[in-house]
């Protein structure tokens, strides 16, 4: 062959190499390119088209303070009527109670007809005040040999019966109940378990309920040592709101104080003192106190005079959440 056509021919195998590969790699080449343009356009239309902020979450402390708690029901129906719900529910004793139900899955309205079956009934009739078709023998028995007046398992069954909820992993909210060991006078968090044991853990007011066994401790009140645990929700949740229900200190009136007042009142003496201590040092978002004067520890018969008194608080809990709705996730909330 001359070296003309042989060089010819060398140019023409290489042209035809070099085409080949070009048009094999195409589809790669061409694949990438259109996602890029795909990504470029993407990242386009989320800078020029933002979604609306999402909300921060929520976290709600529920207070310990026996009856003055119904004012907790008042505090959820804010909730319902913004159709807002929690993202996390701290609780104890009696915040406990509603709290778990409410992270059960029930409405503030019908944790209100489970009260409203309640008032008047085993827990007021303890201190003489109501009379009911409830049985307090049944719901509340007296116990002569233990470390408690009465045992709440029968009313632990009572509102387990309103929800098919038995355990924390069966909840539609995260929730923490607070009870305190009472040989080490440690706080103990549960949220693992047993739903309703945990809850009777939480209300055993020392010498009224008697104290429940949780493997090789022995569990009181939790308003003993956290009346108010808002701490547990720190660095969970974007805002926390705490609601505390331990009451006023009822004013001397020249009326004798009799020995069941003395000690339910010393017990409130006891939270009111640590929850000032947990305010000063690290304050809620927002702390409410409803003030529900003249309201005792066992009067869960004034269940619609609770609910009037807290409508203040109220109102300044659904003014404080239609305010923050659209507030971008992470923002500082506004004063």
């Amino acid at each position: 062959m001359r070296p003309r056509r042989l060089a010819t021919a060398v140019t023409t195998a290489i042209t035809s190499a070099l085409l080949a590969i070009a048009l094999l790699g195409a589809p790669v080449a061409l694949a990438a390119e259109e996602a890029d343009t795909a990504a470029s356009d993407v990242a386009a239309l989320v800078t020029t088209t933002p979604d609306a902020p999402r909300r921060p979450t929520i976290g709600l402390a529920l207070g310990s303070g026996g009856a003055n708690g119904l004012a907790h029901i008042a505090i959820l129906q804010v909730f319902d009527d913004l159709g807002i719900v929690p993202d996390r529910i701290a609780g104890t004793s009696i915040g406990a109670v509603i709290g778990g139900l409410y992270a059960a899955g029930l409405s503030a309205e019908e944790i209100h007809d489970i009260f409203d079956d309640v008032a008047g009934s085993p827990l007021d009739a303890v201190s003489g005040l109501a009379e009911s078709d409830l049985k307090l023998r049944q719901l509340l028995p007296f116990r002569r040999e233990e470390a408690g007046l009465l045992d709440s398992r029968g009313f632990l069954r009572f509102l387990a019966s309103h929800t098919e909820v038995r355990a924390f992993k069966g909840l539609r909210i995260p929730l923490e109940i607070v009870a305190t060991d009472y040989w080490t006078a440690d706080s103990v968090v549960l949220d693992a378990g047993p739903l309703f044991p945990a809850i009777g853990a939480s209300m055993a007011v020392p010498g009224l309920f008697v104290p429940v066994r949780h493997g090789e401790r022995l569990l009181i009140d939790g308003g003993t040592t956290n009346p108010l645990p808002f701490d547990l929700l720190e660095g969970e949740v974007d805002l926390i709101i705490a609601v505390d229900v331990s009451g006023d200190q009822p004013s001397d009136e020249g009326e004798e104080i009799g020995l069941t007042d003395m000690l339910f009142n010393s017990f409130k003496i006891t939270q009111k003192a640590i929850i000032r201590q947990s305010l000063r040092y690290h304050p809620p978002d927002l702390y409410l106190r409803p003030e529900t004067r003249g309201v005792r520890l066992l009067h869960f018969h004034r269940l619609d005079e609770i609910l009037r008194q807290t409508a203040p608080d109220a109102e300044r809990l659904r003014a404080w959440l239609e305010s923050r709705q659209a507030m971008p996730t992470g923002a500082a909330p506004p004063p």
